[in-house]
């Protein structure tokens, strides 16, 4: 029997890598053809007419794309070849609403869109190493913490439709929260890998209870409580459910200690009574939820237009570019999914969710192949911020849980969302790439 070569690493991991950018590129030609046939259809049921920038558009939208899979090509060869057509995809129906909403936002959202799209470049070239994050574990958090706490400034922090989660700076305003979110997550990923084996064992005495010792808690809990806190000042309680079932998941996840997701249910609904019992936002939103009739033109106004804009919807919807704009409150932001449920129904809504979880699943998979536990758990709290994110806003549009003021990921406008999750999306990519490289390599004998 003949010894493996010296090249065959290289050899798997290029033919690897050329069949996943051989099917990258491949779907990101489907996705480029349902976003300009969704535009020209939108363009037509509002105008009766393509419209006069029909030609750039095109060009623009297919030169971020290929910009952005020759960068992987040449930066990231083996990275999973599912996650840009998808966020691809989701961008592109994305703009098609917010341009059948309003052109003036349309402008802004593709220049953040091309914004987003050199960030996600920017961070393939600069982080060749996903493990040089795990020696910034706490700065990154000492970061995660400061981004959440400026809106809290005075001067600099602005408070828009009743949240204070906005940051101005002259001409520039941002949410500090989109990026905190990544921030905490290489934290939580970097102290729970340094300390899995002391969380994961039970040696302290509570009562009749045996718990792993409080005091390798400090630090996280420490995070996720001022997390919280800074959150609940801010009036966002849907960034404060996404921080906590980051913590939660990452926890089970890094212990595999079931008790962690009983104990985090428990603080849950602990904290959600105490909010509902403090804060009269909270109250007026729990509400609406349970009955938005009980207010039908005030505050379960949007609830109520949202419910009927689905169900005008149907199975098929209304048509691209035929429902009736306008009558919901922040329908480019909050209730988009809404729009989308009205045009294309219950088919075009239902794609939606499932682009979300095929990349979910993507996520997943990748932190699964990883062999490193740092990068396999960073993975799961990417995916997971990602994931929940989406949950949450859709489930607060079709009245599953209270409504948030959150973000749908790549969908809804705003320049501070698609900027982080352009970059989070980067960083998934490298962690792919690193992970098929690592498998790809043959043992070596002893």
């Amino acid at each position: 029997m003949t010894a493996p070569t010296a090249t065959a690493p290289t050899d798997l991991v290029d033919s690897l890598a050329t069949r996943r950018r051989t099917t990258e590129l491949g779907l990101l030609v489907l996705a480029f053809i349902v976003v300009c046939g969704l535009y020209a259809l939108a363009s037509l049921g509002r105008n009766a007419s393509l419209p006069a920038n029909v030609g750039p558009f095109l060009a623009g939208v297919l030169t971020l794309l290929v910009i952005a899979h020759l960068v992987i090509r040449r930066f990231a060869r083996a990275a999973d070849g599912l996650l840009l057509p998808l966020a691809a995809l989701l961008n592109g129906i994305g703009y098609v609403f917010i341009a059948r909403l309003d052109d003036e936002l349309a402008a802004l959202q593709a220049t953040w869109t091309a914004v987003g799209i050199a960030a996600f470049v920017v961070t393939l070239v600069v982080v060749r190493d996903i493990k040089v994050l795990q020696r910034y574990r706490y700065t990154f958090g000492l970061i995660g913490l400061a981004l959440l706490m400026l809106p809290l400034l005075p001067g600099i922090g602005r408070n828009i439709n009743g949240a204070r989660i906005w940051v101005e700076i002259g001409p520039v305003s941002f949410q500090p929260g989109e990026f905190a979110k990544i921030a905490l997550a290489v934290f939580f990923a970097g102290y729970l890998m340094e300390n899995k084996e002391l969380l994961g064992v039970a040696t302290f005495k509570l009562g009749p209870f045996n718990i792993p010792d409080p005091r390798h808690f400090i630090p996280v809990l420490g995070a996720w409580g001022v997390a919280l806190v800074v959150m609940i000042f801010e009036r966002d309680l849907g960034s404060a459910l996404l921080f906590f079932v980051l913590f939660v998941v990452m926890l089970w996840v890094a212990t595999g200690r079931a008790a962690y997701l009983v104990a985090g249910s428990g603080l849950f609904a602990l904290g959600a009574w105490f909010s509902w019992s403090r804060f009269d936002h909270v109250q007026t939103r729990v509400q609406i939820w349970l009955d938005p009739w009980v207010d039908p033109t005030g505050s379960g106004y949007q609830i109520v237009q949202a419910a009927y804009a689905l169900a005008w919807g149907g199975t098929g919807g209304t048509g691209p570019g035929l429902g009736i704009s306008g009558r919901i409150p922040f329908e480019e932001t909050d209730f988009i999914f809404a729009i989308i449920g009205e045009e294309l129904g219950l088919l075009g809504a239902t794609a939606v969710l499932c682009a979300y979880l095929l990349m979910a699943g993507s996520g997943l998979r990748i932190a699964q192949r990883c062999t490193d536990g740092f990068m396999s758990l960073l993975s799961v709290g990417l995916t997971t911020l990602l994931a929940v994110q989406a949950f949450i806003i859709i489930a607060g549009v079709i009245r599953v849980l209270p409504l948030t003021g959150i973000t749908l990921p790549f969908v809804s406008y705003g320049g501070s969302s698609l900027l982080a999750n352009y970059v989070l999306l980067a960083l998934l990519m490298r962690i792919a790439d690193q992970a098929a490289r690592r498998v790809a390599q043959p043992a070596v004998a002893p």
